[in-house]
């Protein structure tokens, strides 16, 4: 219900407000599991990154996020669940793995941080795990201009999500070269999305 709600308040705010651009929403799998795998610029990424699709999305947090009871609560309340930064936690990739095998959708930052310049930086072997433990296809998603929300710049500025073609992990899921090249493959698919997120904001 939380959920549902917060959806709804989301898009009438990126959808009227900053006028948000979606495009390849025809990529997002009507049902089955699916990881979905967006670069991260700001803190309005999560529930932006979800708004326009009509599934649901399981995203990580950091464990500090449910030390306030109430934090925690809304955290849980919009499918998040708490994973320890800075080191390998079993127990969110475990959970990652039920989500997606339960048929859901979970949603990753590849990089593992917000990038403060805007650009893409190096993909974590999170993402490539969980697709080769899980075989779920991951669909690479761009995200375009929420670090401009409020800023000095521009107030309400324009912004774009792009989604791409779904990607399949194959090959040997322990060799951590392969995992890493299908790593850095996601993150090349996210740059061409964001490129063109971009070019469709300049031309607005």
């Amino acid at each position: 219900m939380f959920y549902a709600f917060f959806k709804i308040l989301c898009r009438f705010v990126f959808g009227k407000i900053f006028g948000t651009k979606v495009i390849g929403a025809e990529n997002i799998p009507a049902s089955g599991a699916f990881i979905l795998a967006a670069n991260h610029v700001s803190n309005f990424d999560p529930p932006f990154l979800g708004t326009f699709m009509d599934r649901i999305v399981n995203y990580m947090g950091k464990e500090e996020l449910f030390k306030n009871p109430v934090m925690a609560a809304i955290c849980r309340g919009l499918n998040v669940f708490p994973v320890k930064r800075g080191a390998a936690d079993k127990t969110a990739v475990k959970t990652a793995v039920k989500i997606l095998k339960s048929g859901e959708c979970f949603g990753i930052f590849p990089e593992g941080t917000r990038s403060k310049t805007g650009k893409l930086g190096k993909p974590e072997l999170g993402v490539s795990v969980i697709a080769a433990m899980t075989k779920a296809s991951v669909i690479p998603a761009a995200i375009v201009g929420t670090e401009k929300i409020f800023s000095a710049e521009k107030k309400f500025p324009h912004l774009c999500v792009v989604y791409g073609e779904p990607l399949q992990f194959s090959g040997n899921a322990k060799d951590k070269e392969i995992l890493q090249d299908f790593a850095q493959k996601i993150m090349s698919e996210i740059s061409k999305l964001k490129e063109l997120g971009e070019q469709e904001i300049i031309s607005r």
